[in-house]
Formats: C-alpha cells, structure tokens, sequence
C-alpha cells in the first residue's frame, strides 16, 4: 500500500504570460449554467503558476495542479503542456 492518491486538483488552460522568470500566467475558462434562465455562461481566472525550465509560450494549453504557496500569487505549478502554440511569421 505504498501507492499515493494524488489529489490535488488540476486545470487546463492556455498561457496569455510569460514574461516573468519561471511564471506563467494561465487563462482558466469554465462554463456554467445559469442558475435560472439554463443559459451557459463564460468564467474565466488568470492564475499564476510556477514553470521551473521557463518551457512555456504564450498560446500553450497546458495543465496546471494545485501546491503549496510558493509565494504570495503562485499556488500552482505547471504540470504537462498539451499543445504547443503554433508560431506565425
């Protein structure tokens, strides 16, 4: 029973920033139903997250997980980039 649950919790999102030394700055959007009328309606957070090879470019989808505070804004780190952005000349 060595086996640990990994249970923190993940988003996917896509990095508007990465201008900061290993941060990323990640555009979560969610959808929810409106309580009344059914409609769904758009939610989005801009969450810091820590990018310890500074790997991440701006358009990324990437995955985040929740983790300790590592400091006063970042309380995530990055956890796989799905699709890298496809650059544009």
């Amino acid at each position: 029973m060595s086996e640990e649950k990994n249970l923190a919790r993940t988003a996917s999102g896509t990095v508007v920033s990465n201008k900061m030394n290993k941060t990323i700055t990640v555009l979560v959007e969610r959808r929810i139903k409106h309580p009344l009328y059914g409609k769904y309606i758009k939610r989005s957070k801009k969450i810091h997250a820590h990018d310890a090879d500074n790997q991440c470019q701006e358009g990324d989808k990437v995955t985040i997980e929740e983790t300790r505070p590592i400091s006063k804004s970042k309380a995530w780190k990055l956890s796989s980039i799905d699709r890298k952005a496809t650059i544009i000349d």
